[in-house]
């Protein structure tokens, strides 16, 4: 259950950093104190202190960039929404009060604990390194330092303490679980009429009156959008590569210095005999346990095709000794350090010396090899290319994209001088105000699709700012083709309006006999509709959900009753729910189910317990602030 906590805890505050707990992906490790030099202004409190907008503002970016470096295609200002924005706040607010509540409780973890953590959980395997340290490299990376971590990490542990007690001890009462997991699983028996407007359609034949009347009336339906007819230019990495030339002694040297990435690494297979000793063991037991190490290899070096039968009847390593002290393949990293050292030192087939690791003393043999070869030349050579295209590029990019941008604006009367300066394409493409459905690319970018149609393009036919339409791309537009919205003329809509209105008129008859047909079946309830079948939430049956909620809504205590359900143009639906049968076969299982409502339920007593929190450490969100978006106007030209 803890487990489901915290991957909810993660869709509530946001994803974790290197799967730590969310919130500092958000807001850094000293996010709460550090962004005080600007935005002053409160937005919210927890416990007496301010959230400033200085802080909301910064967390809303790294929200923004977090998502962009998983998503590049993403249009960033789809996430620059006063919802988006407001979920932020709220984000910050939550880990604000879990923090007040962990140092009110005393709930941060010492120095040994959490040395205890790091080493345990298997989250950080990819943070330490063979010894059990930390890999500073990889916190590099991430912009951290050892220090930062570990304060991150503790005030992680001491946020997770809040939550934990109430998630492992929340039980979900048998009584309530059952009340509430039988609407999903209890069957009833009906039996189906439908009308469907295609049975109707040969009774309607609307007149041209008739036709003009309804196109007249529903003239929204026949509009055509407001289209824009543009070229435009794009600059990104791609079309700056092309005028890019890489030698052959940069592809040379590239390969040389990056061997290891191009061939696959060296994997060990070795078989091994541990005798313990505790690290905290006395000298005189360690000393007892490595002399039984050295008398067990001299057995092995006398009869190393013994190996395994001496492994599996001496060593004290529960996991392998049963295999003979197989360990299977490993490569580099995956052993404590001086385990790894001694295996690939050897030979296949050669016995190490005794050593000793934090488990006691070893030896161990190698029983196989594999890995380890580097793939030719001229089978990377196009790889090789193309990254150093690319990096060559990525250093150029900044003193490229000022000149981009530059130019589109100071020679806004057309997009050639761009073109001709840095040898790009002019694409062409007609465009709406909102993104086609299927669009991708630049003409999925609701910022770009809003500088075209904005006054200044409109009016002045100017070439559009620079607009970033994704990770390294930047995109400038030209208005060829302004269209406005219009309502169509009937002449050039006559067709779709006839079949609009045959359409409605036929689900109109099909509806006026399907309430005919309730009412008669009231009246004659002996009646059938035909055989039965039998519906549950859980079981649909493919009817739709307003068909399911008539049929599962019926009075039980009343059977038969006839409920009509209308479908609108998809018809009429007569029912006459018979009689409840027992309930169905819980997907997965009954005892499943009831483990994902426990789950729920300890879902739905962790969020009441927050909120219990935000009272009592009176967290309040100012009015209004939630609604701003913090969007900057464009400067004019």
């Amino acid at each position: 259950m803890f487990e489901f906590i915290r991957s909810h805890t993660r869709l509530v505050l946001g994803f974790l950093l290197l799967l730590i707990i969310p919130s500092f992906v958000f807001f850094g490790v000293d996010g709460y104190t550090r962004f005080q030099d600007g935005g002053n202004a409160s937005v919210a409190s927890v416990d007496g202190v301010s959230i400033t907008r200085g802080e909301w503002e910064a967390a809303h970016r790294r929200v923004i960039d977090r998502q962009r470096r998983e998503n590049p295609d993403q249009d960033a200002s789809s996430l620059d929404t006063p919802e988006m924005r407001a979920q932020t706040l709220d984000a910050l607010v939550r880990e604000r009060v879990v923090m007040a509540a962990a140092r009110s409780l005393q709930l941060a973890p010492t120095d040994a604990r959490l040395q205890r953590l790091f080493v345990s959980d298997p989250q950080f395997a990819g943070l330490r390194n063979p010894d059990g340290s930390v890999n500073r490299e990889l916190l590099g990376m991430q912009g951290m330092s050892s220090e930062q971590f570990t304060q991150q990490l503790r005030q992680d542990f001491a946020a997770q303490q809040v939550l934990t007690g109430v998630a492992r001890t929340a039980i979900a009462p048998p009584a309530i679980a059952a009340a509430s997991l039988d609407p999903l699983l209890q069957q009833r028996e009906v039996q189906v009429q439908r009308f469907d407007p295609a049975i109707y359609r040969a009774k309607v034949n609307p007149s041209d009156a008739e036709v003009e009347a309804f196109y007249t009336s529903q003239q929204a339906l026949f509009r055509a959008p407001e289209l824009a007819d543009i070229e435009y230019v794009m600059l990104d990495l791609e079309s700056m590569s092309k005028g890019v030339s890489v030698s052959e002694e940069q592809i040379k040297k590239f390969y040389d210095d990056n061997g290891a990435r191009f061939g696959t690494p060296e994997e060990r297979r070795a078989s091994h005999v541990l005798i313990k000793a505790e690290a905290d063991a006395s000298a005189a037991d360690k000393a007892k346990a490595k002399a039984r190490a050295e008398e067990l290899l001299a057995q092995a070096r006398k009869n190393p095709a013994g190996f395994a039968e001496l492994a599996r009847k001496n060593s004290q390593d529960e996991g392998s000794a049963a295999q003979g002290g197989d360990l299977d393949f490993f490569g580099p990293g995956a052993m404590v350090k001086p385990f790894e050292t001694a295996a690939f030192a050897l030979k296949q087939g050669e016995i190490s010396d005794v050593f000793e690791t934090d488990f006691g003393y070893h030896f161990l043999t190698v029983t196989g090899v594999r890995g380890g070869q580097k793939k030719p030349l001229a089978d990377v050579r196009a790889e090789i290319e193309d990254e150093l295209r690319k990096s060559q590029v990525k250093s150029e990019w900044a003193k490229v994209a000022e000149l981009f941008t530059n130019t589109v604006y100071e020679q806004s009367d057309s997009l050639q001088p761009v073109i001709d300066k840095l040898k790009l394409n002019k694409l062409t493409a007609t465009v709406q105000r909102t993104a086609a459905p299927g669009a991708a690319g630049p003409l999925a970018s609701s910022k770009l699709l809003n500088a075209v149609f904005g006054s200044e393009t409109l009016t002045n036919k100017r070439n559009t700012d620079a607009v970033e339409t994704g990770p390294n791309q930047l995109v400038s537009a030209r208005l060829v083709k302004h269209t406005p919205a219009r309502t169509l003329p009937l002449a050039e809509v006559k067709g779709q309006v006839r079949e609009r209105l045959v359409a409605k008129l036929s689900a109109d008859l099909a509806r006026t006999e399907g309430q005919a047909r309730v009412a008669a079946l009231k009246l004659t309830p002996a009646e059938s509709l035909g055989a039965p079948i039998t519906v549950s939430r859980a079981q649909a049956q493919g009817a739709p959900k307003s068909v399911v909620d008539a049929i599962m809504q019926a009075d039980a205590d009343k059977l038969p009753a006839v409920v009509g359900v209308d479908l609108q143009e998809q018809g009429f639906i007569v029912m006459r729910v018979t009689r409840v049968l027992p309930r169905a076969e819980a997907p997965g299982g009954e005892d499943t189910l009831r483990a994902q409502f426990a789950q729920a339920w300890a879902v739905a007593e962790s969020d009441a317990y927050l909120a219990a929190l935000k009272k009592r450490f009176k967290a309040e969100v100012e009015v209004g602030a939630t609604m701003a978006t913090g969007a900057a106007s464009a400067p004019g030209r």
